[in-house]
């Protein structure tokens, strides 16, 4: 009678140890496969790389005529006097400092954009990993960066990027 409540006990333990073995099981999901794959991180890089081709198109242009222009001075150097040819070639400087400038803050600007995109993209993801962690009972989700090694059965990206893309369709960036 001993040994039937002992084994019934322990049979009853295990039972429950397996049920619960599953929630504290940690999940992953790939960060960085959502910020690029999913509806809103793609138009968001489709933004971001037509605003940057868009501003070094305009450099471009911008550094051919400073680069005639240069050739010019280069050219009436021994009809101009010293004089002329220094201030020429101050206003050239202040023209290629100025590009420069123009450059960087189009790389800046860029650079924010795609840090927004990121930080909006992220906020709206918590919530919905947190209402999935509740519905499937998981305790715990990690990034895909941080695993040495996972079974893929416990990857949930592709769960949270459908679920991410009927939720967010675009991000503003303006």
């Amino acid at each position: 009678m001993k040994f039937k409540k002992i084994t019934y006990f322990v049979l009853i333990f295990f039972s429950l140890s397996v049920i619960n073995l599953n929630a504290d099981t940690p999940h992953f999901i790939d960060f960085k496969y959502i910020l690029n794959e999913s509806d809103a991180g793609k138009k968001a890089q489709i933004f971001l790389k037509n605003k940057l081709e868009k501003g070094f198109k305009n450099i471009k242009e911008k550094e051919k005529k400073i680069q005639d222009e240069e050739k010019k001075i280069i050219q009436q150097k021994k009809l101009v006097s010293a004089e002329e040819y220094k201030k020429k070639v101050t206003d050239l400087r202040k023209k290629v400092s100025n590009l420069q400038k123009e450059r960087n803050e189009i790389l800046k600007s860029v650079a924010n954009k795609r840090a927004k995109a990121k930080n909006e993209l992220l906020k709206n993801l918590n919530p919905i990993m947190k209402d999935y962690m509740k519905e499937k009972n998981i305790k715990m989700i990690v990034d895909k960066k941080s695993l040495l090694l996972a079974d893929e059965n416990l990857n949930i990206t592709k769960d949270i990027m459908s679920l991410l893309n009927k939720q967010l369709k675009s991000i503003n960036l303006n």
